[in-house]
């Protein structure tokens, strides 16, 4: 889980809506894989070195975006997806993520 201490309209907030990461893995095919999503809140200071590690770890990113304006500091949602095996995924997420702490 991301550490963040953000204000949106000067107010500090500890929103779920800011404060977030979600995964979520769905039924196995025969080959044992599924489809795999992620979603986390980062600053934007963290987004390239979080699409490198997803990236050479073979996981596709699909979105960067913002969800608010007037926070500070800047952050930016990302979203990324894999068809695997869903421990594998969760992994390969796991080390991906590790740096934001």
């Amino acid at each position: 889980m991301t550490n963040l201490s953000e204000t949106i309209l000067g107010r500090r907030t500890q929103s779920p809506l800011v404060q977030m990461q979600m995964f979520s893995f769905e039924s196995l095919d025969k080959a044992g894989r599924a489809l795999c999503l992620g979603e986390t809140a980062v600053h934007q200071n963290q987004v390239n070195r979080l699409i490198s590690n997803l990236r050479k770890r073979g996981i596709k990113v699909t979105a960067v975006h913002n969800h608010w304006l007037n926070e500070n500091p800047r952050l930016m949602y990302m979203h990324w997806e894999a068809i695997e095996n869903p421990v594998t995924f969760a992994r390969k997420t796991k080390e991906s993520i590790s740096f934001l702490g």
